[in-house]
């Protein structure tokens, strides 16, 4: 039986394509196979450095089908590199079956770290990063129950967003926070790149000035400084009440889920 090969998670630019690591490239060059998101993309990525590799398509659509088949060939010997269209593999994007499939059959998984959309933009824009919670693109539906989630939890919320639907999203940000510090990132790491840095109605107000918004947006909101909204929070005497009057934490936390309130938050009142 031949030796197991060695699975390599590989950041690469989220538009500068000078941002791929020297070791990414030389990573890349050598394997000998790169699974992608788009091989298209990751083609254009590869004649920029030189480099000739066989590419794979491996994306949302086929990853149950063909994470399995990638591991057999891991356990053959061969030497993988998955890669998604931009940033880092896994982060809202393909590969995670494939990771804990390979930690699964005893293959090394090894990080090969470089851009991400997170924490570029975390870095520039100016919120508290000591915590926070990403979570991926915004809900279509169930927004504001969404947001109303995170009143209270102390951390800066990260979100992606369309360019068609940002502003809406600003809008729903504004009913359930307030008046909350907030920060939209656009085409990051290109030439266009923009930062703007206000509450959600500010910037909500100027992105609707404009004809139109374009590029990759990422959304930052600082719920620490969110206000109190008469539709969406709960102050904490309502909710000491209510655990005075006999109720468990638990039936509060359900009680009071569509206003907003965290079952964390209802569970620290009850504590105290």
């Amino acid at each position: 039986m031949s030796e197991a090969g060695k699975l390599f998670v590989v950041a690469t630019p989220i538009g500068n394509l000078a941002d791929l690591s020297p070791r990414a490239a030389a990573v890349l060059a050598e394997v000998d196979v790169i699974a992608a998101e788009d091989t298209r993309v990751t083609r254009k990525l590869l004649d920029r450095v030189g480099v000739a590799a066989k590419l794979l398509s491996y994306r949302d659509a086929n990853e149950r089908r063909l994470a399995p088949k990638l591991v057999a060939r891991l356990l053959e010997g061969e030497v993988i590199a998955l890669v998604s269209d931009a940033g880092t593999p896994c982060i809202s994007d393909p590969g995670y079956r494939l990771v804990s499939a390979a930690q699964a059959a005893g293959i090394e998984v090894v990080a090969i770290p470089g851009p991400s959309t997170v924490t570029a933009f975390l870095s520039v824009c100016g919120l508290p990063t000591d915590r926070f919670a990403f979570e991926g693109f915004a809900p279509r539906t169930g927004r504001k129950r969404a947001l109303g989630a995170f009143l209270g939890s102390g951390t800066t919320l990260v979100l992606y967003e369309s360019p068609r639907r940002v502003i809406g999203l600003l809008g729903d940000i504004a009913e359930v926070m307030g008046d909350c510090n907030v920060a939209v990132g656009r085409e990051l790491t290109k030439l266009h790149e923009e930062v703007l840095c206000g509450t959600a109605r500010e910037i909500a107000t100027s992105l609707g000035e404009r004809d139109s918004v374009k590029g990759e947006v990422v959304v930052a909101v600082d719920t620490r400084t969110a206000t109190v909204s008469a539709t969406e929070t709960v102050r904490d005497e309502e909710i000491l009440a209510m655990l005075d009057q006999g109720l468990s934490a638990r039936d509060v936390a359900s009680d009071l889920k569509d206003r907003g309130v965290t079952r964390q938050r209802v569970y620290t009142l009850a504590r105290k």
